[in-house]
């Protein structure tokens, strides 16, 4: 019980700082949005949401699901507001590489230092590293309404780009947790294998051990 405790904060700290990086990265290429209304913070009440943070993530592990996912409160901004070519996939891809980036850190942590580790410390690590694993590559997959949608847009030629927009915004309009559960599916039924050799191997190649 308690591991399963601690993974659902892992999960939800981890989606928080997500959300939080996609707001930075946008205020850096000069769109305000997210941090006049408040959301380029820590605290969770400005990110939560209850069925995405929460219920959806808890259920996931009560039913000892293969992955575990979950949502907080999408970070708004103005594409108006950015200029660049590529600066709304640097928005989208920014979640998703905070999450590679914590899991390369504790994964380090545990190549580098897990002998001296307590068991504990080395389970929680682990925890970590997983957890940010699944949704760093999960959210790139380019299916919307997930942040690799994005990314495939912003570097697709023109004329695709268009297709491929068309086909997100139509998406899109199910709302963030239809199309969750819609790709949690898809999951369940065709990439799971693929999805957790991925994993499992990446886990091994940063932590030395096997997930």
């Amino acid at each position: 019980m308690q591991i399963l405790i601690f993974s659902l904060i892992v999960l939800i700290v981890s989606v928080i700082l997500h959300e939080v990086a996609h707001g930075y990265m946008a205020n850096w290429l000069g769109d305000p949005t997210a941090r006049l209304q408040g959301r380029l913070t820590l605290n969770p009440l400005s990110h939560i949401d209850p069925m995405g943070s929460i219920i959806l993530p808890a259920l996931l592990v009560i039913t000892h699901s293969p992955i575990m996912i979950g949502y907080a409160k999408p970070v708004p901004y103005n594409p108006y507001n950015l200029s660049g070519k590529y600066d709304e996939a640097l928005v989208a891809g920014a979640g998703p590489a905070t999450n590679l980036a914590l899991a390369l850190l504790f994964g380090l942590a545990i190549r580098f230092g897990g002998v001296s580790m307590s068991p504990e410390l080395f389970t929680a690590f682990g925890t970590i590293v997983f957890t940010n694993l699944v949704l760093g590559l999960f959210n790139l997959i380019p299916i919307p309404p997930l942040d690799g949608s994005k990314v495939l847009s912003a570097i697709l030629p023109r004329g695709l780009a268009h297709i491929y927009g068309n086909f997100r915004a139509n998406f899109e309009r199910f709302g963030v947790l239809s199309g969750t559960l819609f790709l949690l599916l898809i999951f369940y039924f065709f990439l799971i294998p693929v999805f957790d050799v991925v994993i499992t191997t990446l886990f091994k190649l940063i932590t030395g051990v096997a997930a």
